[in-house]
């Protein structure tokens, strides 16, 4: 992959992701990656408590979690070695023509892993339904995230909404991104995968009706490690969309949240608003701000989109590095 053909691939996926929105179920890579771990979670996490350290789910997990990470890239570089070969049909002697093609295939094969637009719509959604009512907002917050959402306020309830923002700004467009500037489409493809397997088994308990502590684990430390860096390179983009101002001290409200990873770009978030955020009974971020208002929701979105933006200028001058001398 050349850097030409990088840098058109990234826009277009950004381009498609803006006017287009998400591709159907049936054609969503991710969806598919969800049907094989559901298929894989129901053999590798046990229906009945374990007394202590399962090692036999925590082995199937990470076998399966492998075996899923293997398929992941065998498809991905077929795929991308189809999108480097097909333009080469076109008659010689267009080369500009010849990236463009390519740049657009690869840019179609990306975009289902990136997923700003939703994100957008989503948190937008919420407040238009608390707008309506606090259950209205609730039952939208509900498709953000996995808490309970029943017995939040209406203040709890946008603080959610604003901290999935900044948390999935991460996992669903900085992290694929860093990814593919590093390794390609396969690098994005692997990404989504393991943060696809946190999400559906990364838990510390009973969910579904089967116990993920152990079987979970291999998953849960993978989406650690690979969303180490992405994580942090989110905070400073949404410190830097903020002004670059409140960066005292975004470190030690980072480690208030269980998640070495997620409380980075929540914090920044929180901080660049001037509000508090949190989860009710586990952490609170920048406690001396204020409870957020409806117009917050609003700036976040403007935040989240000026670090969007600060992310692809970026990415170009690193796809240069790393690709500039490729074929």
């Amino acid at each position: 992959m050349s850097f030409t053909t990088a840098v058109m691939a990234l826009l277009a996926a950004l381009a498609i992701d803006r006017w287009r929105g998400e591709p159907p179920a049936r054609l969503h890579p991710v969806v598919w990656m969800g049907h094989y771990l559901v298929w894989a979670g129901r053999r590798i996490a046990p229906g009945v408590p374990h007394g202590g350290k399962d090692w036999r789910a925590f082995w199937a997990g990470g076998l399966a979690w492998s075996v899923g990470v293997w398929v992941v890239l065998l498809v991905s570089h077929v795929l991308v070695g189809l999108s480097l070969a097909l333009p080469l049909l076109l008659p010689t002697g267009l080369d500009w023509l010849w990236h463009g093609a390519a740049g657009l295939l690869l840019g179609l094969l990306l975009k289902p892993l990136l997923a700003w637009r939703m994100l957008h719509e989503e948190v937008a959604a919420v407040e238009t339904a608390l707008a309506d009512s606090l259950d209205a907002g609730r039952t939208q917050l509900a498709r953000l995230v996995s808490r309970d959402v029943t017995q939040l306020s209406e203040a709890q309830v946008r603080e959610s909404a604003i901290e999935s923002l900044a948390e999935n700004l991460n996992d669903s467009v900085v992290a694929p991104v860093f990814w593919f500037v590093l390794l390609g489409l396969p690098g994005a493809a692997v990404y989504r995968f393991a943060n696809t397997a946190d999400a559906m088994w990364g838990y510390r308990g009973l969910r579904g009706g089967r116990y993920w502590e152990w079987a979970g684990k291999w998953a849960a430390h993978a989406d650690d490690l690979l969303s180490w860096v992405p994580a942090r390179i989110t905070a400073a983009l949404l410190v830097l969309a903020g002004g670059g101002q409140r960066l005292a001290g975004l470190r030690q409200e980072a480690g208030r949240t269980p998640s070495p990873n997620s409380g980075w770009p929540m914090a920044a978030m929180a901080m660049a608003l001037g509000v508090r955020l949190g989860k009710p009974g586990v952490y609170v971020l920048n406690e001396a701000g204020r409870a957020p208002l409806a117009a917050d929701t609003q700036r976040a979105r403007v935040l989240a989109q000026r670090a969007v933006t600060a992310l692809v200028l970026l990415a170009v001058p690193c796809l240069l590095a790393v690709w500039g001398g490729a074929a």
